[in-house]
């Protein structure tokens, strides 16, 4: 465990947007932009660029991370910083790692089948929490984890896309 403490870290900024709610706003970015293979790009973050490319099920290399893939990765690094902070709001010392997985079938994607669904059909989450908790603290941080995981949170209530298209 770290030398930080979360609570304490979490305490000025929570004072911060009951006080004042617009400092809470913020927008998040991302850009695709394609490599040098129409079947891959470059993802940048603004503090990160992470390399994405086709599935291979899809006509991609199959050498690299595909867009569900990262949307999976996303889904598990929320859910488990948002669980790994709920323990240590609760004052616990354990050891939290979290398994996305999903299934979709690619006759979707690929327009072979109108029928089928585009995108994951299902997606389960398996947490495992390394250390010392009774019943009553395991269901808060189940509760607590769920509640405040801001990509769960967004995969179960999805907002409305906008999509702007420009063509030069």
């Amino acid at each position: 465990m770290s030398d930080v403490n979360l609570r304490d870290e979490q305490e000025p900024l929570k004072d911060e947007y009951e006080t004042n709610p617009e400092a809470a706003q913020i927008t998040l970015t991302a850009t695709g932009e394609e490599q040098d293979d129409a079947r891959s790009c470059s993802v940048d973050i603004g503090r990160a660029i992470y390399e994405a490319e086709l599935h291979e099920g899809a006509g991609g290399p199959g050498g690299g991370a595909c867009s569900g893939d990262l949307l999976l990765g996303a889904l598990a690094a929320c859910s488990q910083l948002t669980a790994q902070a709920v323990a240590e709001n609760f004052g616990l010392e354990v050891d939290v790692s979290v398994e996305a997985s999903g299934d979709l079938d690619l006759r979707g994607t690929m327009g072979v089948d109108d029928d089928v669904p585009v995108g994951f059909e299902d997606i389960s989450l398996e947490f495992e929490i390394d250390g010392d908790v009774d019943e009553e603290t395991q269901a808060a941080i189940e509760t607590y984890t769920e509640r405040y995981c801001v990509v769960f949170q967004t995969l179960e209530n999805p907002p409305g896309v906008d999509t702007d298209w420009s063509f030069d």
